[in-house]
């Protein structure tokens, strides 16, 4: 989604010297760069239709021909595809092609919202708060019962990446050791 509309197609494929203005040099693409391996794709369910259409395409054929080429390369690639959103909802409303779908639904992971698992948040809390404190001019920190209450009542719309956020905030305004439930005012004025 952090990609315009307009260039996904040439991230994901390559493209050709003038392909289109500004094409300037030969670029190759994410599916030709991960040949052999796996490539990631978070929300998917933002592809345009036709870079739909392009994956479907590749990933039937095994084939990535480049934006502006008149041939193609053969790949070997895993996907491993995100949405926010049920793709097979999306395909039977029109809004998601539902080739692609079927090659992407080899293996589905439901992951629940964090709201509906307020028990992995204390773990989460303190994954976060390890990688938050190995960055330069952060300490390491610990979290409160208190803190770690306050977190588990609160619904969470932007998952796991709110909380990170919340907890990366939270640090860096933190004077002592450890978080409490003082360190998530806004939180606490949310809650009550």
């Amino acid at each position: 989604a952090s990609i315009p509309p307009n260039s996904v197609e040439s991230v994901l494929f390559g493209h050709e010297p003038n392909a289109f203005p500004g094409a300037f040099d030969r670029q190759i693409g994410a599916l030709q760069h991960c040949d052999g391996g796996t490539l990631v794709l978070d929300e998917i369910d933002r592809l345009t239709p036709a870079v739909q259409q392009r994956l479907q395409d590749a990933l039937e054929t095994g084939i990535v021909r480049p934006v502006g080429a008149t041939h193609g390369f053969r790949v070997d690639v895993r996907l491993l595809s995100a949405s926010n959103a049920s793709l097979a909802q999306l395909s039977a409303g029109g809004l998601f092609e539902g080739g692609l779908v079927e090659k992407l639904a080899g293996t589905r992971i439901a992951l629940p919202p964090l709201r509906e698992r307020t028990g992995d948040i204390p773990a989460l809390t303190r994954h976060f708060l390890q990688r938050i404190g190995e960055q330069p001019g952060l300490t390491h920190l610990s979290v409160s019962d208190s803190a770690l209450a306050l977190l588990g009542a609160y619904d969470w719309p932007g998952n796991v990446r709110q909380l990170q956020s919340v907890l990366f905030r939270a640090a860096v305004y933190c004077e002592g050791d450890t978080l409490t439930a003082d360190s998530f005012p806004q939180l606490s004025e949310m809650l009550g």
